[in-house]
This record gives C-alpha cells, structure tokens and sequence, in this order.
C-alpha cells in the first residue's frame, strides 16, 4: 500500500499533522484502552531522541543523530537521511543507520533524482509510506552495491518504508527514510506522525547547526585572508605573494589544487602559482589559449564555476582530466584585473556550495586588495630608494664636483704662473699631473652620478647607461670595476646605429682584455662631438709578446 500527499491539518483521531491511510491495516487497529498505553510508552522516546538531535553543534554528527533517532523511535531495522542540494536537486550526502561499514562503503554513488525512492522524494518532498517496496515500481534503479528493496536478515516479509521530507524554514534540506520495521509489520500512522514531530524538530537543530557551521567557516576564511595580507604587506616578492595566496586558498576550501592564472601578452591566461598536496608537476606553466569559451567571463573578471572540469566543454587545459568541481575567482580590486584564483577538486569530491562560493569570492577581493596594497608598497619602498639616490647625486654634483672643479682652475692659475719662474717646469709638471688627476676624479663622480640617477632594475635605454651596464657586467667576471669617461652630449650626438657597433665593440674588447693576463685596470673612453665618436679602452694586461698594456681605439663619423 502506498501513502502519500499533502500535509493535512488534521489526521483521523483529531491529532494534526497525520495523513489518513489509504487502507487500514490490520496491524494499526488498536483498542480504546491500548491505545493511551503506547503512545505514553513512545512519548519519553520521542523526547530522549528530540534532545539528542539538538545535542550536537556540529552538522555532521547532527545529521547523524537524527537517522539514529528515527531508526530507534519507529523500530526501524534501517535509516537513511540524504541531503538535498536545492541548487542542483540532488543528493550531496547520505546518512545511514543499520548497514555495517562495509555495505555503507560498497554504494559508489548517491541515488540521484531520477532512481530510488530517495529520488522520488528529491523530486516530490512530501511524506510516502509504503507496505511493500517491492510492489511500487519506483523502487528500482538503486546503486550498485546499494541493499535491494527485499534485502533482509532471517526475515523475507519486511518490505516496509516510511519517508518524510526535513524542512529548514521552507526550505528542504533532505529527506529521512526508514525501511523494514522489527516485528514484521508496516510503519503505522503513529510512526508517521512521530517521525514528522522529529523531521520537524530536527529541521529546527539543523537550522542552527547550519549557522554554527557557517559562522566556523567564515571565521576560518577571514582568518586566512588576514593572513595572507599580513604575509603581503611584509614585502615578500612577488612570486611569493602569489603562492601564498594560491595556498592558503587551496586549505580553506580544501581543494586538490590552488592557481593563480594571469593574462598574457596573447589574450590567454597562464598560470604563474600553483600549490597542490604534492609536486604542482606540470601546472606552473599551462595556459589557456586565445578564444577558450571560459576566457571571456575571466578576462571580464567575472566569476566562473564549473560541476566538473574533465567532462566541462569550456575547460581546453591538458590538466583539466584530473579535477572536478573548481571555482575560478577574479582578483581584481577598484578595476584592476590582478588575475584568476582557481581552486580545483579532485575528480569525485563534493561540488562547493553556496556557502563556499561566497566565502570563496570575499577571500578572493580581500587577497587581490592585498597584492595592490603590497605592490603600491614596494612602488613607495622603491621611490623611497630613488629618492634618496638623486639626494645623494645632487649633493655630489652641488658639492663635490663644483669643488673639485674649483680647485682644478686654481691649480691650471697656477701652473700657467710657474712657467715664468726659474723652476717653472718641474712645478708645471707636477701641476699638470694634479690638474689631469683631478679632471679624472670629476669624470668618475659624474660618471658615479649618472649611475645613481639610474633605476636599478629597469635595462637603460640611453647610450651612457648601457655603457655602464655593459662594464658593471664585465666587473662581475673580472673582479674590478672598470673605470669610464665620458666626454661630450654622447646621448644627444648618437644615432642607435652607431650607438649599436660601438656597444659590440665595447664587448669584443671587454671579452678581450679579460683572456689577457696581468689585467687589474680597464679605462674606457667615449669622446663625441658633433661629427664624430670615437670609444678607446685600454687595459694594463700582458700581451702575446709579453709587452705589458693594449689599447683599441673604434671612431666613427656622425
């Protein structure tokens, strides 16, 4: 027999919330004065197992408790409750009561809508008794492995069913089932009505074990994005900010793997951070190519989720066989596309949630304001830096360089004065060495100038600075720094032609004087005037011949 419909205000005998039977039973006829009897005896179990529902915090074991409860309050030899996933209408977990381990472990997958009567409840949550499962055809279609409706242990007759859906508010969060009623009879109405009272009551505790839950896990997120800014701000490169977003993420969401995609210079999107339980293997690298249905959502900055990644048609990643379920999240913040956070579940695992998207979403604007916040940081660090270079180059060029050029004219005063004396030659002499030592020095501080004015991590661009980055270079290997000169506008006279072989030039003689033996000083000259350049560099190395300094000189007209 089948009982099934709405909810009536009120059952046979006057107690609301019972349906009528189709048939009565022969096992439901009771006397007048066994009647007050039984229902007494069921009252205390009834509120031991109302009790016990609302015991439990945690949604895991309070779920748990509800089908235990039912099982013992109705003499139900099994129990099931499945939760129902309203977004996809579809169970996303299963409680059971009576199956050892395991036959609990021999199901593969969850009844889905279309198979069971677990699914006829997903589609239609209304209560349903049945004395017979084998005789209602809707009680095909169950999982390999699952127990058949005939399924039982010493007794073949106890085919019973009873179901009835669990509210949250109005909202049907599963379904509680109980098959095969000890003693060999169907579910009577009074089971049904005392399974209704505890669908009811535990609707009301997984309301707020939902809560509780919600509110640890938003606690977690929130702890993990202060964190992650916490990291960031405190000046890590880079690459390490992205990663240890890509990480705390994967943790939080408990995903297979955590990346961070970002756009490339074809229109893709490549993944540059990736962290996974293992080796990231073969992530770090993949790049979803120009066109890929996905990109036009990311790139938009829009939020992108996806049941399963292998079998999706918008996923065009070699990688996309090993995930599932993955939520792809735009960090952006005020307009700026930082790039995508992708947290990927391996294939089976459970799909996110509403709940998790949101979290995961908030994480993900919270993360990206702290890579701008930790980037706008570094700029200022570094502007700091930049400042404090062209402090110390003016104060070079204002107080150094103005002095020793002061003194270089004092001195040229007078040498020129000394030529007319009797000794003049020998302290002409040595005041024109003194004169030439000082206009070196002036040379090397301006030289000293241009570098500090230069950004250390940025390729110079004028013909003075990639002098100076090719010499710095060639320091590394020869162990000196060598000494350079420049004389006349080189960056305004020089054409990039000519700036180009002078620069191959600057390299053969470099290369050159390093295979010399002997080397421990490099004076490198460029000279330009508006008709002409020429570049000189001479070294103090022995030659083949064994004579000791060479000098190349390379001139070219403008």
């Amino acid at each position: 027999m089948t009982r099934s419909g709405q909810e009536p205000e009120e059952g046979p005998g006057g107690r609301p919330g019972e349906e009528p039977r189709a048939e009565p039973h022969a096992a439901s006829h009771k006397k007048p004065d066994e009647q007050p009897d039984e229902e007494g005896a069921s009252l205390p179990v009834l509120l031991e197992a109302v009790l016990s529902v609302g015991s439990e915090p945690e949604l895991h074991a309070t779920l748990q408790h509800i089908v235990d409860s039912a099982a013992e309050l109705c003499s139900a030899r099994y129990g099931a409750l499945g939760v129902v996933d309203p977004e996809r209408a579809r169970l996303t977990g299963l409680f059971t009561a009576g199956l050892t381990e395991a036959e609990r472990a021999a199901i593969p997958r969850l009844p889905d809508e279309s198979s069971g009567l677990l699914g006829v409840l997903i589609s239609d949550p209304r209560p349903l008794v049945l004395d017979d499962l084998t005789q209602d055809p809707r009680a095909a279609g169950f999982p390999p492995g699952h127990p058949p409706p005939d399924f039982v242990r010493g007794d073949p007759h106890m085919r019973s069913f009873l179901g009835v859906p669990i509210r949250v508010h109005t909202e049907v969060f599963g379904n509680l089932c109980l098959t095969e009623k000890r003693g060999g009879g169907p579910f009577t109405d009074e089971d049904l009505a005392l399974v209704r009272v505890l669908a009811s009551q535990a609707g009301i505790a997984i309301g707020n074990a939902r809560l509780y839950e919600t509110a640890r896990r938003r606690e977690r997120w929130i702890d993990g994005a202060a964190a992650v800014t916490t990291t960031l701000l405190a000046g890590r490169p880079a690459a390490d900010a992205l990663m240890c977003v890509a990480e705390r993420a994967r943790l939080l969401a408990d995903a297979a793997a955590g990346v961070v995609l970002q756009p490339t210079p074809e229109g893709g999107m490549e993944i540059v951070a990736a962290s996974t339980h293992g080796d990231p293997g073969d992530l770090v690298g993949t790049a979803i190519a120009p066109g890929s249905p996905v990109l036009t959502q990311l790139l938009g900055g829009e939020p992108v989720f996806i049941e399963d990644s292998a079998t999706d048609p918008r996923m065009t990643t070699h990688v996309r066989e090993r995930f599932g379920p993955s939520m792809m999240l735009p960090l952006q913040s005020g307009g700026q596309l930082i790039g995508t956070l992708a947290l990927p579940r391996a294939r089976g695992g459970p799909p996110y949630d509403a709940v998790d998207r949101l979290l995961a979403s908030q994480f993900a604007s919270q993360a990206a304001l702290a890579l701008v916040l930790a980037d706008a940081q570094h700029d200022r660090e570094q502007l700091a830096v930049y400042e404090d270079r062209d402090r110390i180059a003016r104060d070079l060029h204002d107080l150094v360089v103005q002095r020793l050029f002061a003194t270089e004219m004092m001195l040229e005063s007078t040498r020129r004065r000394a030529a007319n004396s009797p000794s003049g030659d020998t302290v002409g002499d040595e005041l024109s060495r003194a004169v030439d030592e000082l206009d070196s020095t002036i040379q090397e501080v301006r030289t000293a100038i241009f570098a500090l004015q230069q950004p250390p991590t940025d390729a110079p661009t004028a013909f003075r600075g990639r002098v100076l980055r090719e010499t710095g270079g060639a320091a590394v290997l020869l162990g000196f720094q060598p000494s350079v000169h420049f004389t006349g506008a080189v960056d305004a006279l020089l054409p990039d032609p000519v700036a180009g072989e002078l620069l191959a030039a600057l390299r053969t003689a470099l290369a050159a004087a390093h295979r010399r033996s002997g080397v421990t000083s490099i004076a490198v000259k460029v000279d330009a005037t508006p008709s002409r350049v020429r570049l000189t560099v001479a070294d103090d190395g022995r030659t083949e011949s064994g004579a000791r300094g060479t000098s190349a000189t390379w001139e070219s007209a403008l």
